[in-house]
């Protein structure tokens, strides 16, 4: 059976270069919008009501919590927060949706890369899973953002917080777990201080050798 790796990557730490890179490697899929994609074939629901439940902070859910979180009102995993009413789908059905795919696509035996959405927890006991957290220090990471972005100083970190925020608040909510625990992966890199490709290189020697 083909390994599954999981990437965690914070805001900045190049887990949208890195993961498809490994994927490429590994020649496996690399799974990241596929999932919303799937989930709302499934339910019948539109991609954008799917997205609005996605943990990535330039959409829906992770906007909401990015947003909000400054605004006491109900307790949601160690922050006080307030939530919107939603929509039709509830965000429980929507996870659970989400997790049952990650699942299918690790029991396939084909092998993938898996960007977020806790797929690190949702396959913390599949055997053969090889679970990455991609890090880096706040000054690093706001470099890459502005770097990338184009983006001022004050631009840049105010993004890197609201993601970071929003990322940590999607874990904490539907897991009760926080996504920069060490214990949750067989690797933690510090991708703001190594090349991508030697990032890639270590994943993937990983990946060949779990067991």
């Amino acid at each position: 059976m083909t390994g599954v790796v999981t990437i965690s990557a914070a805001f900045g730490a190049g887990g949208s270069v890195i993961g498809p890179a490994v994927a490429e490697h590994l020649g496996v899929p690399f799974v990241d919008r596929a999932i919303p994609y799937t989930v709302a074939a499934e339910i019948g629901c539109s991609l954008e009501e799917a997205l609005a439940h996605d943990d990535r902070a330039e959409h829906g859910l992770g906007r909401i919590l990015a947003g909000a979180a400054r605004l006491p009102n109900v307790t949601l995993g160690g922050m006080d927060v307030h939530l919107p009413q939603r929509g039709v789908l509830p965000e429980e059905e929507f996870v659970r949706r989400t997790e049952q795919v990650i699942k299918e696509v690790a029991d396939r035996g084909e092998g993938a890369v898996i960007l977020g959405r806790a797929a690190q927890i949702v396959l913390a006991g599949h055997p053969g899973a090889l679970h990455v957290r991609l890090d880096g220090s706040r000054e690093r990471r706001i470099a890459r953002v502005r770097e990338s972005l184009e983006l001022s100083a004050h631009e840049a970190e105010r993004l890197l917080i609201d993601s970071d925020r929003a990322r940590t608040a999607y874990v904490k909510h539907f897991y009760r777990a926080d996504p920069a625990d060490p214990g949750l992966y067989h690797l933690v890199i510090d991708s703001t201080r190594l090349a991508a490709a030697a990032c890639v290189d270590m994943v993937v020697t990983a990946a060949h050798a779990i067991s």
